[in-house]
């Protein structure tokens, strides 16, 4: 056992007292940690002695203890009053006689400020000096969560210049500030009490000041610093974060394989065993094939497999979630430990150790010839986990698909594979088709599985007769003819053929489409010929080209029609004569720019019945002395005045000729608008005022002239023909 000596000191001040107890003794003791000190304080109070020597032979000696627990009793031992829970890391004893007046200061080591539960006893070397200090004020403890009744002292405040008219003061949050009122001091004895129930998880720790004053509230000592630690009470159970948690392991994964972890948090001191947790599995649903298929890290919270990896097979497993309930307890897992509960749901996962079967290992389909789409659903099995890649299927045709005439998707509904036909078959081709399907995953296999002779299937596709449509040839027919041939001309001769080659069957032809009347087709011999003028400006004609379709019709049953078109590109001939644009121009009465307007010549003919044009002024005498008509380019002339004119309307002959042969001439006019122009703005209004009015005017203007001059001596106007 741990031998503690007893310490003799003949002057406190010069000593420092430190105690402990090895930390075996608990063990040894076998008790719990309240047991413990309780046990350690009453072992204590018989080994630890303390002799004050005056010099003078001790008369009436007293001693005082700064914590309340704690007495020197007549004997000079440090003995506790009552059994002591919390007894703090440190001390003071007051010594006092009418020769001598000294303290010491005992410093309890071994166990955190804040867990005094493990108290160890020991002695320390003693300190051969200190520096008095007249205003002791040790750390103080209070357990949170006490009952009545309050106040409850916790400590004593030691002051050696104690006088009869000083008094104790306490300051800080808890005192004086908020929360008020938590702590008080006595103020002639120094003894501090706590007044109300406290909660470690609200304050943990109270920093106080504590001065002494004299009657007129002039500070004799400190402030000195007074720490109040509360101490913790198990009072707050493990909480998880969520209620369920979830998890996954691939199946087939070794034993060991970690899942998922999971933790909880105790609101209790970390530094106590209030807030040590363990963990535990409490229940596992379902429990086949094993109850015990899952283990948690008691201290970590890691959840692992213990279910063999041959055993975890998801394919085998009567379920593949399991729930685990799990507990966290406080106190180290103790009995006396507060719990949580949290479920964890774990899945089992799913990899491709299961390759995809075809159901059958031939297919039968048919397939007129000529249609297209879906001809057979292909059907699989695979034990694997349904819409992961594991279990979905890829299809593809390996053998037996020449010309590509044939493709297989997935049904992403049922994983069956589509095969389709995307090219038409031909019956008098081939009537019968063998296909190869092989059939693999998105996921590739685990290295120790492989695709089998039931991941292929044979496909035989039978191609059924029918009775197809003759078939123009070429299509479309194109042929070149000059417009305006004489009506009844023949154009071509339509070509059809039946392609059931196996039968004799006979076809007649028939107009289906003429938009403009213009064919007519000989049923028997598919002669086509014209029935009016083919018109190459006609709005039915696009790009010289003319289209009529024609159908061929047999005899077969039932009947089978097919279509044709026939092309006809028309060639042109110069039946149409140019014009001119634009029809109207307007100059100013006063215009220095004498240019009226630039004419652009159009023909509805193409080259070389069109371009270049000829416009010059028409044969009217007398027009060349007012106007002149120049060439620009081709297919453009400038018109100008040679002089001003008066405000009226003009109406300008020319004469528009093409280069076709023969050459085409149009005799035209374009009407000249003179009008008065002020601050940029052309009225023209008077001018159509004047045309309006014009047969009146020339009727006056032709009766002033013949009574004014004889008839063979009128004037003539040089200008045009006035509007």
């Amino acid at each position: 056992m741990y031998e503690l000596g007893c310490v003799i000191i003949s002057h406190l001040s010069t000593t420092l007292l430190v105690f402990t107890i090895h930390p075996t003794l608990r063990c040894l003791a076998g008790l719990s940690s309240r047991e413990a000190c309780r046990w350690l304080t009453s072992w204590l109070c018989a080994l630890f002695a303390v002799a004050f020597n005056d010099c003078k032979g001790n008369q009436d000696v007293q001693f005082e203890v700064s914590h309340p627990d704690f007495v020197v009793d007549e004997e000079g031992r440090l003995s506790p009053r009552r059994d002591v829970i919390d007894s703090g890391t440190v001390m003071f004893i007051h010594g006092q006689s009418i020769h001598s007046d000294d303290m010491a200061q005992v410093d309890i080591l071994g166990a955190p400020p804040r867990s005094p539960q493990t108290l160890r006893v020991s002695v320390r070397e003693r300190i051969p000096y200190r520096q008095r200090r007249s205003l002791l004020v040790p750390p103080m403890f209070v357990p949170e969560n006490q009952r009545p009744p309050f106040p409850r002292s916790i400590g004593k405040v030691i002051s050696a210049d104690m006088e009869e008219n000083h008094v104790f003061h306490l300051t800080g949050k808890g005192a004086d500030q908020d929360p008020k009122g938590v702590f008080r001091i006595n103020r002639l004895t120094g003894e501090v009490a706590v007044q109300r129930p406290l909660d470690r998880e609200a304050i943990a720790m109270y920093y106080l000041q504590v001065s002494t004053t004299d009657l007129s509230g002039k500070v004799v000592e400190g402030p000195v610093a007074l720490e109040v630690s509360v101490i913790d009470q198990n009072d707050n159970r493990p909480i998880f974060q969520e209620s369920r948690y979830a998890g996954e392991v691939l199946e087939g994964s070794p034993t060991g394989t970690t899942v998922m972890t999971m933790t909880a948090y105790d609101a209790d001191d970390p530094n106590t065993e209030n807030a040590v947790l363990r963990y535990h599995i409490s229940k596992q649903s379902p429990s086949k094939p094993s109850p015990n298929m899952f283990y948690i890290d008691p201290e970590k919270g890691d959840i692992v497999t213990v279910i063999s990896s041959s055993l975890l097979d998801r394919e085998t497993l009567p379920t593949t979630q399991y729930e685990l309930e799990i507990v966290a307890k406080d106190m180290a897992g103790s009995d006396v430990g507060l719990t949580g509960t949290a479920t964890a749901t774990i899945t089992i996962t799913d990899k491709n150790d299961h390759a995809p079967e075809f159901t059958h290992s031939l297919f039968q389909a048919t397939v007129d010839e000529g249609s297209t789409g879906v001809i057979v659903n292909l059907t699989v099995d695979d034990r694997d986990d349904p819409a992961t890649g594991a279990w979905r299927a890829v299809y593809s045709i390996i053998n037996g698909n020449v010309g590509q005439s044939f493709e297989v998707h997935t049904n992403p509904d049922n994983n069956e594979g589509m095969l389709s036909v995307v090219k038409p078959l031909d019956y008098e081709n081939t009537a019968y088709h063998t296909l190869l399907i092989k059939v693999e995953n998105e996921d590739p296999l685990v290295p120790d599985v492989g695709y089998g002779p039931s991941s292929t299937a044979t496909v035989h596709v039978t191609v059924l007769d029918v009775n197809e449509g003759p078939m123009f040839f070429p299509d479309p027919m194109v042929v070149t003819k000059r417009e305006n041939v004489p009506v009844g001309s023949f154009v071509a001769t339509l070509n059809a053929t039946d392609p059931d080659i196996l039968q004799t069957q006979s076809i007649r032809f028939a107009l289906l489409k003429d938009p403009a009347g213009w064919l007519t087709v000989n049923p028997v011999k598919g002669t086509v010929n014209t029935t009016a003028i083919l018109d190459r400006e006609s709005p039915f004609v696009r790009n010289n080209m003319y289209s009529a379709v024609f159908m061929a019709t047999d005899n077969g049953s039932p009947p089978a029609t097919g279509t044709g078109t026939l092309v006809i590109t028309l060639e042109d001939d110069n039946d149409n004569a140019p014009y001119v644009s634009p029809s109207v121009a307007r100059v100013c009465e006063d215009a220095k720019d004498l240019n009226v307007v630039v004419l652009g010549g159009q023909d509805k003919d193409i080259y070389p019945n069109a371009e270049p044009f000829s416009i010059e002024l028409g044969k009217q005498p007398g027009l060349e002395k007012t106007w002149k008509v120049s060439r620009i380019n081709n297919t453009h002339a400038q018109v100008t005045l040679l002089h001003n004119l008066k405000r009226a309307n003009y109406n300008l002959p020319l004469l528009v000729t093409d280069s076709g042969v023969p050459q085409l001439s149009n005799s035209t006019e374009i009407k000249v608008q003179v009008c008065t122009c002020k601050k940029n703005k052309m009225d023209c209004n008077s001018a159509w005022l004047v045309r309006s009015s014009m047969p009146l005017c020339l009727g006056l203007a032709l009766l002033s002239i013949l009574c004014e001059y004889p008839s063979h001596d009128v004037p003539t106007s040089p200008q045009g023909t006035g509007g």
